[in-house]
């Protein structure tokens, strides 16, 4: 993983869990790592205690459905550390899970704006730079979901579904500039958006025991591993690391 040396790395949904966990373990891997979410608290918090370890990270606050904020972000990471080296597309919500006739039109507005709107933001802030470097890699968080209808996750199963394209989209247009666009699947992970999954009691991925749920650092490991050239491969691709291949690719097997 020396690849991640030095690089400079923009991660959206940086409070808490996956986000924060590929914060900490991108920083340990020597990547300078801008962390950003919308509330701010958390990510200096974080911010401060990884500086104070010796690693090198920033924070800014950073509202995905903004693109100016999100465009601001990604000047934010050029003028802290050179270059915008990796973006990782991390931000997304759950809520409100419910049923369609049941749901809340403006929250699932704000889920699309979120889970979709967020990501085309992302790509579309991060791509001109790094096509004047000639390089970069951009990581979009896809889900099972995008795969799947599922009861109460109309708006999560859209959004990922949009997202899974939008992957697409940029690798058929940019991969020949050099970007690299990859999403990653993760499987369940043991976060707070899977409390609010198990606390809603709708659909069978709210019945699986928290047992079999991964930590966040299997996806923070697997995020590492896509930012290497042996996973060039997968560009405009899922990676998934429900796979005992993808697994034993990122180091969680041997």
């Amino acid at each position: 993983m020396t690849e991640l040396s030095n690089k400079s790395v923009l991660i959206t949904g940086a409070s808490r869990g996956i986000g924060a966990a590929t914060t900490q373990h991108l920083a340990e891997m020597g990547a300078n790592v801008v962390l950003s979410a919308r509330s701010t608290s958390a990510i200096e918090e974080l911010s401060q205690q990884l500086n104070v370890d010796g690693l090198n990270t920033a924070a800014i606050q950073c509202d995905v459905t903004n693109y100016d904020q999100v465009e601001a972000a990604v000047q934010y990471c050029i003028d802290q550390f050179g270059s915008l080296d990796v973006l990782v597309n991390n931000a997304g919500v759950i809520d409100p899970i419910a049923r369609l006739a049941n749901s809340d039109p403006k929250l699932w507005s704000l889920a699309i704006d979120i889970n979709v709107k967020g990501v085309y933001h992302g790509l579309r802030a991060a791509i001109p730079v790094m096509e004047a470097q000639g390089k970069g890699t951009i990581i979009n968080l896809s889900s099972g979901a995008a795969y799947s209808a599922l009861e109460g996750w109309s708006h999560y199963c859209a959004s990922k579904a949009a997202a899974k394209r939008l992957t697409e989209c940029a690798h058929k247009e940019y991969a020949d500039k050099g970007i690299r666009v990859i999403g990653l699947s993760p499987g369940t992970v043991s976060t707070d958006m899977m409390r609010t999954i198990k606390d809603s009691g709708v659909n069978p991925v709210s019945q699986l025991d928290w047992s079999t749920h991964i930590p966040p650092e299997w996806p923070a490991r697997a995020i590492a591993y896509l930012c290497t050239e042996d996973a060039a491969r997968f560009a405009g691709e899922d990676f998934s690391i429900k796979t005992d291949e993808g697994r034993r690719l990122v180091g969680l097997t041997s």
